[in-house]
């Protein structure tokens, strides 16, 4: 089974105006609610790709059952620990430029993180986890270590995706592949990347510090993937950019479905680079047509 771990879920309120004044009453024309965070947007594009998975993580509240009756109706399978305080809201603000408001992550009690962990270690070899995203401020705990070294017991595939500090803390733990983009890759080497050969260097120095594979986003320009023997770019077509949320998360679940269903690595870098691309090109996560359209499109390149 494939678990994705979302320590700090949302709703995704998102609102569009015409035009935005700060101080006055703004009207929006068009309002959605998706059930959001990282890990749960890999557990919807990874269904869109007909691949099951397990969305866990922490839920309360009004927002939190709405979360699961999304994933419900969607069917996907949720395994989430249930919390008292309310799971976050997060307005996103469409006016031209996109402005986003996230909410407080809710309280998390000790028994609550126990339980948490108790279904980590239920996993096996034969089982994938992808954490991804923030943790609640009042997890004082080093929750991505932790989980890596259950993991390391159990067997089961460890996938990152997450910001400097909770990336570098588990790379010694080998995950199967971590995905900074171009940004967070920046931040962890503390200088500004200019060109392929510089991404290309910084991911082998991801790879000496033990994760086994790192796939790199850049926005317009593609995405690069380097392993021990591999390297890759992905030149992906030109279009629209219309929604930046859930590019990142939808990449992760392409290569995820492209391994679980025996694709070699080219062909489930291509998948990926497609998933990311079709998110930025649509108002919510990737559709099947989408992604089929563009992956005829998306150019791979040894490099």
């Amino acid at each position: 089974m494939i678990y994705t771990v979302t320590f700090n879920p949302s709703i995704d309120y998102v609102m569009f105006t015409n035009q935005f004044e700060v101080g006055e009453l703004n009207r929006a024309h068009e309002t959605n609610k998706f059930a959001g965070g990282k890990g749960i947007n890999v557990s919807r594009v990874l269904k869109t790709l007909n691949v099951k998975s397990t969305a866990t993580g922490f839920v309360g509240g009004f927002p939190g059952e709405f979360i699961k009756d999304a994933l419900a109706k969607s069917d996907i399978l949720t395994d989430f620990v249930e919390v008292q305080d309310d799971t976050r809201i997060n307005v996103k603000l469409k006016s031209g430029l996109e402005t986003e408001i996230n909410g407080p992550g809710p309280n998390i009690e000790p028994d609550h993180y126990e339980q948490f962990l108790s279904k980590m270690k239920k996993t096996t070899s034969e089982d994938t986890v992808i954490i991804a995203g923030s943790v609640p401020s009042t997890l004082k705990k080093p929750v991505y270590q932790e989980v890596a070294e259950i993991l390391k017991e159990t067997g089961a595939n460890l996938i990152v995706d997450a910001e400097k500090d909770l990336m570098k803390s588990i790379l010694s733990y080998k995950p199967k592949f971590v995905k900074p983009n171009k940004t967070e890759l920046e931040e962890i080497f503390d200088k500004q990347i200019e060109t392929d050969q510089e991404v290309i260097e910084c991911a082998e120095s991801l790879l000496q510090e033990g994760a086994q594979a790192v796939i790199v986003s850049l926005g317009g320009e593609g995405a690069i993937y380097v392993d021990q023997t591999t390297k890759l770019k992905a030149i992906v077509p030109n279009g629209q950019v219309v929604n930046t949320v859930g590019s990142g998360d939808s990449t992760v679940a392409g290569m995820v479905a492209g391994l679980e269903t025996g694709q070699d690595i080219e062909s489930a870098f291509k998948l990926a680079v497609s998933c990311g691309t079709a998110t930025a090109f649509n108002a919510d996560l990737a559709e099947s047509q989408d992604i089929e359209k563009i992956i005829s499109e998306v150019v791979i390149k040894h490099i």
